[in-house]
């Protein structure tokens, strides 16, 4: 989202998607977006505007990024848009002997051997990140997300959008989950990306806080308490400022001044554009019913603490939809009557009423119908395994998400 005229509260959607390039016949990683693009656009570039919708780098050669360009008022058809380009991209990719795969995380890639860096414009900022945090290791060069970029104007619409989009990160994972393997293992985990994520710039602590953003509702609060001590804590280690901007922000929702935009970062790549944007569609509709102050005004919003998130979301990590959330006035901020609820109980009840709201189109309902009676994509992915996770065994559940994505079909595991 790029800010070129006003936008009042969730006027403007933005959905980035990040997919990995992969070898077609070992499913390995390939890193060649730099000639993706080149291709695309006829040079190394960082970006290219195909019509509504852009193509970008990413801090590694085997991942792009796929966006529409412009902020959209509705979700509704986006996922036709990204289908296009990822039949496009798939098409540019065949003589180079790659693919696209999508899910959280590749599940076999050894980030320390195989990571190659964006080499091209900005490589400066990459080589940066790299001389402070090591970015050879998952967290950093294995791990693929959506970013939902949601629009405010003025500080009475951010602070009703932070209020919000603090208190639904916690259960994202419950939803969007689609990381169980990492390593060429089970890891154990339902959202193995964010378990890195939240570790992978400890070296620094106020990069990334604690990932549930702290409670800030004013933009000088937010560039006081956030921003400028994260920009002084960084100075020891990048004193020419090269990566001290607002993007270096790694919580799990940052303001985005610049273009007038909270960006949420929890969410997993799913197995094709219609899940990812059913579960987009989910969660602003969610949002839109907690800023309506549907449940709960927003001054009771604005008064949690980061801690209690951070438990719930710590619990949803590990289990996705199967933990049990007991934290009964978290559930009374979501309009869950009762004082415990299984996370994917909740989410039923969260798409109950963003469908009755007609907050969810018709296709979109019918995928989140389908995920909560199937469960996350990492539980399906899971189920698809059955324990076993040799190599053989997960090339052929990976080669079928591959073909999910190039087909825009959901995976049943």
């Amino acid at each position: 989202m790029t800010k070129r005229r006003v936008l009042h509260l969730l006027q403007g959607l933005g959905i980035e998607i990040e997919y990995m390039i992969v070898r077609k016949d070992t499913l390995d990683v390939l890193p060649v977006s730099d000639e993706v693009l080149r291709s695309a656009g006829g040079s190394y570039a960082n970006d290219y505007e195909n019509g509504a919708m852009g193509w970008s780098n990413e801090f590694v050669l085997h991942v792009m990024e796929l966006k529409n360009s412009e902020p959209v008022p509705s979700l509704k058809g986006l996922d036709r848009e990204f289908h296009g380009e990822i039949r496009l991209i798939n098409k540019i990719l065949a003589p180079l002997g790659g693919l696209l795969m999508p899910s959280g995380m590749h599940p076999w890639m050894n980030p320390r051997t195989e990571t190659k860096l964006w080499p091209h414009r900005y490589r400066k900022v990459y080589a940066t990140y790299d001389r402070i945090f090591n970015c050879r290791r998952h967290g950093w060069a294995n791990l693929q997300s959506i970013h939902v970029n949601l629009s405010f104007h003025g500080d009475d619409e951010f602070a009703k959008l932070h209020a919000a989009v603090r208190l639904l990160l916690p259960v994202i994972p419950a939803l969007a989950a689609s990381s169980p393997v990492a390593g060429g293992k089970i890891s154990g985990l339902h959202d193995t990306r964010l378990s890195y994520y939240r570790t992978n710039q400890q070296k620094v602590p106020s990069v990334m806080g604690r990932t549930i953003p702290e409670p800030v509702f004013t933009e000088t609060a937010y560039r006081q308490s956030i921003l400028k001590t994260m920009y002084r804590d960084m100075a020891a280690y990048d004193p020419e400022g090269t990566i001290q901007h607002e993007w270096l922000n790694s919580r799990g929702a940052i303001a985005r001044f610049e273009r007038n935009a909270i960006e949420i970062r929890v969410i997993d790549t799913q197995e094709c554009p219609a899940a990812n944007i059913a579960v987009s569609e989910l969660i602003v509709g969610v949002i839109q019913l907690l800023v309506s102050e549907q449940w709960a005004p927003v001054e009771d919003q604005k008064k949690w603490a980061v801690s209690p998130l951070v438990s719930i979301f710590r619990d949803t990590i590990r289990g996705g939809e199967t933990v049990l959330i007991e934290n009964a006035r978290y559930l009374k901020m979501l309009g869950f009557p009762g004082s415990k609820a299984g996370a994917c109980e909740l989410w039923g009840h969260l798409a109950e009423e963003a469908g009755r709201r007609r907050l969810l189109n018709d296709k979109s309902r019918k995928i989140i119908r389908f995920i909560l009676d199937q469960g996350t994509l990492s539980s399906r992915i899971l189920r698809a395994l059955g324990g076993d996770n040799s190599h053989m065994r997960l090339k052929d559940v990976y080669g079928k998400l591959c073909r999910c994505l190039a087909r825009n079909e959901m995976f049943t595991g």
